[in-house]
């Protein structure tokens, strides 16, 4: 026999020693077979009484669910077996699928019979004559095989091309490879509140190797922060959609909303509400000159068309100043002015800031020919209009006003919603209304009549502009998404160290959107948060936006949104979160709703703040169509400096501050630590808020209980 074939028979009597030398399943126990699989802290362990069964003998079976997952319950659910292998039940309920509620820390074992199908499981043959039978079958197979393989590689052989030896042995080695994976099985982990779990366990039965398997869709629900009685905390709440707030002389916060509704409050959680008397402010005669300009014909009443008032006090006029969105069909929309002697009304019609879809018609209307000094519509109008249906690809729905003095007192007003983005006007500060004096280019980013744009365009989500100057900066706040509890709603913010921009971000994007992009989870302005649920929340909070802001007089800032939850509705409340800056002046927001808490001015020490805590890790990518909230997870920081846990890093303080970093995943969160307490509850705790330098994700902290 010459060297080659030496080779060949060489490999293929090895492989034939493997198949016969197989190993039999993994003792686990003398008295039966047993295996375990292990997900996401989930344990599931299939046990029978022998490894060895005779034909027609029953196969008793136990499963056995050890949830080791903290703070976390499996839900009641059933399963599926994926294959049993000729395996039937021997009675009704001798195959288990249905678990209950498994509770963190606890364990849950269900039993079944099996017993072989008669007529798969013959009772001739001896205890392995299956195993066996099948080896010397595949034996033939093999030498079948490496027969035609030494054939053909014996005629590519006389050509001295090398071809038969690499086949052959390639022939051998991949044969038993495909065998000995017949072997290997595994399971796969799910998403964080559900884990999918394939246990199997292998015997022999009736001289076959046989396995049983399943498969399990563990659905995982955290489990709530018990909270006593005498530690829950109630707020007032009160409905009012796109907040503005205001402070008025006597200390009392005011906000106006959409359909004119709005509330007040003496410590920005327990809220009044006000719609009645708002409304009443308005007089017939109010209500008509204000819907001069607009037609709605999907207004409900006489005060749905009427959106995201803003109000100020203005000391030249002495009077209190609500600029309000007139909104119309097809772009026709319009800013108007309204001045009363008191924050509820009654308020007169002072004028139209800005109109919005008008045409070579109506343009005559408004107050563009005399801005622009032109008789006849100009045609950029027109080829951007609303006869076309075009006037968003340039041109601002003029809703979601804005107004402010900054520094020097001049008075500004920014507005805009989707389409051709956000724009600002200045103001004149005797009237309230709109500065004749000041004129504007016509480029990419700006129009003479329609003023300097600061942000969007392109029918990119945005509305709601809100500039708010803290400490060293205006900040833009900007919402991006859709309003609804599934519309992925969320606030952004950029900054500026002039009022009217440019804007950009942590990571130095612009605010503007030159072309069309879907831009709700990108990022771009950093979110201030996402969909989050707490464990003392019953249901999650999503959909958090329209904001406004202010510094009150001791020189904390705040934001107040309105937010919807995962019960399902569209029901929203409003809710005022503290602002705080990071070391690097960028804006992030406290953990939780507040209730008067203050960064210390001594900082915190080391030891005040190492502990257990539960975070929340706002990223970027939500599933905002099916309401997702992030959960928390579990970090501790231990006083040495080190993060472990959910993830590995490490944290610090900036001594005598209230600044935090944060160093894990990949990334460095730097933010600020302060006692807070847990929302509804009067629980105090430390908590931080952080952002990544290089991701602008946000993080928040609250130490365990």
């Amino acid at each position: 026999m010459d060297k080659r074939k030496h080779r060949i028979c060489k490999s293929v009597w090895a492989v034939c020693a493997a198949l016969l030398l197989l190993p039999a399943p993994v003792r686990v126990q003398a008295q039966g077979a047993s295996h375990s699989v292990t997900s996401d802290g989930i344990t599931v362990t299939i046990e029978t009484d022998k490894e060895e069964y005779q034909s027609g003998e029953e196969i008793q079976y136990s499963i056995t669910v050890e949830n080791g997952r903290d703070k976390w319950d499996i839900s009641a659910s059933k399963f599926t077996y994926s294959n049993t292998e000729g395996l039937l039940p021997a009675g009704e309920e001798d195959l288990p699928d249905s678990l209950p509620e498994i509770p963190s820390g606890e364990s849950f074992t269900l039993s079944g019979i099996l017993v072989g199908d008669a007529e798969l499981f013959p009772a001739a043959g001896g205890l392995n004559a299956g195993v066996m039978a099948g080896a010397a079958a595949a034996v033939v197979l093999i030498l079948g095989l490496v027969a035609f393989l030494i054939f053909k590689g014996k005629k590519k052989g006389s050509k001295g091309s090398g071809g038969g030896k690499k086949g052959t042995e390639a022939a051998a080695l991949l044969l038993a490879a495909v065998m000995l994976s017949q072997t290997l099985s595994g399971s796969a982990a799910g998403s964080a509140d559900t884990v999918t779990i394939r246990p199997y366990v292998t015997l022999t039965y009736a001289g076959q190797e046989v396995t049983i398997r399943a498969v399990m869709e563990l659905k995982m629900k955290q489990q709530l922060l018990v909270v006593e009685p005498e530690d829950r905390k109630v707020y007032k709440k009160i409905t009012c959609h796109d907040p503005s707030i205001f402070k008025d002389f006597d200390g009392t916060y005011y906000i106006l909303g959409s359909f004119l509704t709005g509330g007040s409050t003496q410590n920005l959680y327990d809220w009044t509400s006000l719609d009645a008397q708002i409304q009443a402010g308005f007089s017939q005669e109010v209500r008509d000159q204000v819907k001069a300009w607009n037609e709605d014909e999907n207004a409900d009443g006489w005060n749905g068309y009427l959106w995201a008032p803003d109000v100020i006090y203005n000391p030249h006029m002495e009077k209190y100043c609500m600029y309000l969105s007139a909104n119309g069909d097809n772009w026709k929309s319009n800013i108007v002015l309204l001045t009363a002697d008191n924050i509820t009304g009654p308020y007169e019609y002072g004028g139209s800031i800005v109109y919005g879809g008008f045409d070579a018609e109506t343009y005559g209307q408004t107050d563009a020919p005399r801005v622009l000094g032109e008789d006849q519509i100009p045609e950029r109008y027109v080829i951007n209009g609303i006869a076309n249906k075009k006037w968003g690809d340039m041109w601002p729905n003029c809703i979601d006003p804005c107004v402010f003095f900054d520094d020097e007192g001049n008075l500004w007003m920014s507005y805009g919603s989707w389409s051709g983005g956000i724009f600002m006007l200045e103001l004149d500060e005797e009237s309230g209304l709109r500065d004749y004096s000041v004129t504007y280019e016509n480029n990419e980013h700006s129009d003479a009549y329609f003023g300097t744009k600061i942000a969007g365009g392109m029918y990119v989500s945005g509305e709601a502009s809100y500039i708010q100057k803290i400490g060293d900066y205006y900040y833009l706040f900007i919402s991006y998404g859709n309003l609804e509890a599934a519309g992925g709603y969320n606030v952004r913010v950029f900054r500026s160290e002039r009022p009217d921009g440019d804007y950009v971000d942590l990571l130095g994007n612009s605010s503007f959107y030159d072309s069309y992009v879907f831009n709700y989870n990108q990022s771009v302005g950093v979110r201030l948060m996402g969909g989050y649920k707490w464990r003392n929340f019953n249901v999650g909070q999503v959909a958090q936006g329209h904001n406004s802001a202010f510094v009150d007089d001791d020189g904390r800032a705040y934001m107040v949104f309105h937010t919807r939850t995962t019960d399902g509705t569209e029901g929203h409340t409003v809710k005022v979160h503290q602002l705080f800056a990071t070391k690097e002046g960028w804006l992030v927001a406290a953990p939780y709703q507040t209730t008067g808490e203050a960064l210390k001015p001594e900082g915190l020490s080391t030891a005040e703040v190492a502990g257990d805590y539960e975070i929340i890790l706002h990223e970027l990518d939500i599933d905002h169509r099916n309401l997702e909230a992030k959960q928390t997870q579990f970090i501790t920081l231990t006083e040495d400096g080190r993060i472990t846990g959910e993830y590995e890093g490490t944290w610090e303080l900036e001594e005598g501050t209230s600044y935090i970093s944060l160093h894990f995943n990949g990334q460095e969160y730097s933010g600020v630590a302060l006692p807070m307490q847990i929302e509804y509850t009067t629980i105090e705790t430390i908590t931080f808020t952080a952002v990544g330098l290089s991701d602008q994700v946000t993080l928040w902290g609250s130490r365990s209980r």
